[in-house]
């Protein structure tokens, strides 16, 4: 498998890990000095994979989640780094019933050791936040 296809299965990973609340499998798509931005779409930057899987995993424990990445632009810069732009879209459904539908980009950065790919940065941004309230009644 080449280069490319190998960090389009990595990101096609992540989506379905993350959806699943795979944790153990999650964990294993990042460097251990990962550094992830949400600041872009009102979060915070987190650094290291355990820091960043705990908060998730914490903080996702009970929303549903839908994640597509596609499109993607993944430009290889050494044989072992690389940098992608993903289009995303996101559904969120958190408990109580409300629901978000969020369209965005992740910008990455990757790094290959040992024969594997993993994210190395990962920077989301907004375009679009749509937020539907649960029904009343």
């Amino acid at each position: 498998m080449d280069d490319i296809e190998a960090i389009k299965q990595l990101k096609a990973r992540y989506c379905r890990l993350l959806d699943t609340k795979d944790w153990d499998g999650f964990r294993q798509v990042f460097t251990d000095d990962v550094v992830m931005d949400s600041t872009g779409s009102g979060g915070a930057v987190i650094t290291g994979a355990d820091t960043f899987l705990a908060f998730t995993s914490t903080h996702m424990a009970d929303y549903v989640t839908v994640h597509h990445c596609h499109t993607p632009e993944i430009t290889l810069t050494s044989p072992s780094e690389a940098s992608g732009i993903w289009a995303m879209e996101d559904r969120v459904r958190f408990p109580g019933g409300r629901e978000l539908n969020g369209f965005g980009h992740y910008h990455e950065a990757y790094e290959k050791a040992d024969g594997t790919w993993r994210i190395k940065a990962s920077a989301l941004t907004r375009i679009r936040m749509d937020i539907t309230e649960p029904p009343v009644g």
